[in-house]
């Protein structure tokens, strides 16, 4: 396929060049794509890192244990996936995972800004505002 006017041979946009619709669907696609793809094998990591390291203890079902302390935060959650710790690999790679449609927004917030589409960037920086508050706990 021969690559289009105006974008490079990668698919991606020329710099300087305006971005098509179509150059800006298949970035986000791509941002979608690899970020699933990140976060499942993340997640996967730390499933085999966990069973690897509990696979002779038996749960306790009839009590319940949220999750430790730690790992209830973003700071714990990374240096617990520095230390490998499988718990901390899981919830890092879920944290990837609720991050990537949030990139999305942010990716199509820069996208509409370079195209000064402004009925858009103002709909989509509240969207990315009201994401953003909603993961921090303050919507």
């Amino acid at each position: 396929m021969a690559p289009r006017i105006g974008s490079e041979p990668g698919g991606g946009p020329a710099a300087g060049r305006r971005w098509s619709d179509r150059d800006v669907e298949q970035l986000l696609g791509r941002l979608l794509r690899t970020g699933v793809a990140v976060a499942a094998a993340v997640v996967l990591a730390g499933g085999v890192v966990y069973l690897l390291g509990h696979h002779a203890g038996r749960p306790s079902y009839g009590t319940f244990a949220g999750e430790p302390e730690d790992l209830t935060r973003v700071g714990g959650i990374v240096r617990g996936a520095g230390r490998m710790s499988g718990r901390a690999l899981i919830q890092l790679g879920l944290l990837l995972l609720i991050a990537t449609p949030v990139a999305r927004v942010g990716f199509s917030l820069a996208a509409f800004l370079r195209e000064r589409d402004w009925p858009y960037v103002l709909l989509t920086g509240f969207v990315l505002a009201l994401l953003l508050l909603s993961l921090i706990g303050q919507v």
